[in-house]
């Protein structure tokens, strides 16, 4: 999972989509000493409702861009989903979609 992480916030919470391909997260935790991330961590195995120690940093341990590893749940398929109707949404239709019997 690719992550825009941005570390201060108020509390963790998904905050939408990042470019064409993360998810932008507020992180409850100054980026300091490692904090946003143990609070990275910390939100999605609550979220996602997997163990802490089953979340690993493939890269970006020292960005904002990160992408964790972590086995796929049921909660993180439903929100794939959620996140997907969501993009389509968002996405203008063209002229041509809009006419009837197209």
């Amino acid at each position: 999972m690719k992550v825009k992480a941005q570390p201060g916030a108020g509390k963790s919470e998904f905050a939408g989509v990042y470019g064409d391909d993360a998810i932008k997260i507020r992180i409850a935790a100054a980026a300091v000493e490692g904090a946003a991330n143990r609070e990275l961590i910390r939100f999605l195995s609550k979220y996602f409702k997997i163990p802490k120690t089953d979340i690993f940093f493939k890269s970006g341990e020292s960005g904002r861009i990160k992408v964790l590893d972590f086995p796929v749940t049921e909660r993180f398929l439903d929100f794939v989903k959620e996140v997907e109707r969501d993009i389509d949404k968002n996405i203008p239709k063209t002229e041509a979609s809009n006419r009837k019997g197209i």
